[in-house]
């Protein structure tokens, strides 16, 4: 299958990869750019401790948020240049405020660019154009949209 990109792009349904701490399993869901929910991170650094032993991507940083269930002020923060998706930080969060998103577009021009801040992971993804894909028998795969 081709798709035109940029100006067509697949259409990644759900929210992307994630935790459920209840039940203990992960969801299954794309794994693409890290989301960071800073109402539900507590700066234990269990994602980087997850991370250590597979790509050390993650890095915690202090920031000053005033956040009353993070006291230490200790944020997750992203090299993409190391990442390898497992999605292993994701697991180890205990308060599912870490979960991947749809958002693949990940490239640049320099390793710098690459490094996420815990801003930068709290910015929800952007909403893209995208192609709807279906499945003709007799004709393989056609695009729509």
């Amino acid at each position: 299958m081709t798709l035109r990109y940029p100006d067509q792009k697949l259409d990644l349904q759900g929210p992307g990869y994630h935790f459920d701490p209840k039940n203990g399993v992960g969801l299954p869901g794309f794994k693409g750019r890290h989301l960071l929910r800073e109402d539900k991170c507590t700066g234990c650094q269990l994602c980087a401790i997850a991370c250590d032993g597979v790509a050390v991507a993650i890095e915690m940083q202090t920031m000053v948020r005033n956040k009353p269930q993070n006291k230490k002020n200790y944020w997750p923060a992203v090299d993409y240049g190391r990442c390898v998706f497992c999605g292993l930080c994701v697991d180890a969060c205990p308060f599912d405020a870490l979960s991947m998103s749809n958002d693949y577009e990940l490239s640049a021009y320099d390793k710098a660019s690459l490094k996420y801040t815990p801003d930068l992971l709290m910015i929800p993804p952007p909403e893209f154009g995208t192609a709807k894909v279906k499945f003709d028998q007799k004709r393989g795969t056609v695009t729509h949209g």
